[in-house]
């Protein structure tokens, strides 16, 4: 198999395509390009470069895009059975470029020869230092969880209506609807615009934007009340040396009385359909956890991060029928998969 050299277009125009990379990919008798949707594809077909697109494949997976970019690979390493390819596509190839992953990943020969990414320009344009901190995600794969909102979070491929509402909903989990955030679109390129409007607002546009991305900024603590960091920051300073006398005090067996106590108080909240006290009751159970954990490191015993690695190995290891290939359709299959786990287990700590 010959080499597939994969060359980046810019966040926009062909100016900024480094010039070695444009005199390399200029000899070529062909090249080949992800998308023409790119003003500096369409820039390299009006100066006559032989350039063939991949949009063909776009058209025959549109219901099914999770194909597209392993079917775009497929072909690459057909031809690359042929002779050398040179495969282009926006930004940088080593920057959230997905048929640029699967490539690096396969047994292909395969060599990166540049380009400029996105992101200095996005930087520059929403005017932030990345040396603060910044999230990267891909709109594709947007997942709540996995956001810290202390950070500036750089959401991409945000070019449609209905992938704008999906990330609106992510967002709306962590962030308030009112919090701003800026549509950058040709971030870097004559044509850059900058929009800030409310969260909430974010998929209020009918046009397709190729080169969309969404800044978020970040909340304050004292803002980002949905995140679970925000909660152990609150819990560590409250332990600190200069904090709360009360919780200097406390010992993990003396704490026992205050979570029955909470305990007590869910019981009748769930026996009052007190849905509102519910909630409060949970976080109230979930704070005497966390002053367990605390004492726990204070005094060198264990930490939170102990029981956190403790209880996500234990999810997984009781949890075959989630996470790996075995079958349990009915809750007796489940409690059978059950029972042979903590058998396992127990065998493993007597031995």
């Amino acid at each position: 198999m010959h080499t597939i050299y994969i060359f980046g277009l810019g966040p926009s125009h062909l100016g900024e395509i480094p010039k070695q990379v444009y005199e390399t990919i200029a000899q070529q008798k062909q090249i080949y390009l992800r998308t023409i949707e790119h003003p500096a594809a369409k820039e390299l077909v009006a100066e006559g470069l032989p350039v063939q697109t991949f949009d063909a494949i776009y058209e025959q997976y549109d219901e099914d895009f999770e194909q597209v970019y392993p079917a775009i690979v497929e072909e690459l390493l057909t031809l690359a059975q042929e002779g050398d390819v040179y495969y282009g596509v926006p930004g940088h190839p080593a920057v959230a470029e997905a048929s640029v992953k699967l490539l690096l990943e396969s047994e292909a020969e395969t060599k990166i020869i540049g380009g400029k990414s996105f992101i200095d320009d996005l930087f520059a344009a929403v005017e932030i230092d990345p040396i603060e901190g910044f999230q990267l995600v891909d709109s594709f794969g947007i997942d709540a969880d996995e956001i810290y909102p202390g950070h500036h979070l750089i959401i991409m491929q945000v070019f449609h209506a209905m992938i704008a509402s999906d990330v609106k909903l992510a967002l709306m989990e962590i962030y308030p609807d009112e919090h701003p955030v800026g549509m950058i679109d040709a971030a870097g390129s004559p044509e850059e615009k900058v929009t800030w409007l409310p969260l909430y607002e974010l998929d209020f546009f009918d046009e397709v934007h190729n080169l969309r991305s969404v800044y978020v900024p970040p909340l304050k603590r004292d803002e980002a009340v949905n995140s679970f960091a925000t909660t152990q920051s609150y819990v560590d300073e409250i332990f600190a040396e200069q904090g709360d006398v009360w919780t200097k005090k406390q010992t993990g067996e003396g704490l026992l009385k205050h979570f029955q106590g909470e305990l007590d108080e869910l019981k009748a909240a769930y026996a009052n359909d007190d849905i509102e006290n519910v909630v409060e009751e949970l976080g109230d159970l979930l704070m005497q956890v966390l002053y367990q954990t605390e004492v726990g490191e204070k005094e060198g015993i264990f930490s939170l991060e102990e029981v956190l690695a403790g209880l996500n190995q234990k999810l997984r290891r009781r949890h075959p029928h989630i996470f790996d290939d075995v079958q349990a359709d009915t809750v007796e299959e489940v409690e059978a998969i059950w029972q042979k786990v903590k058998e396992q287990e127990r065998k493993n700590k007597e031995s």
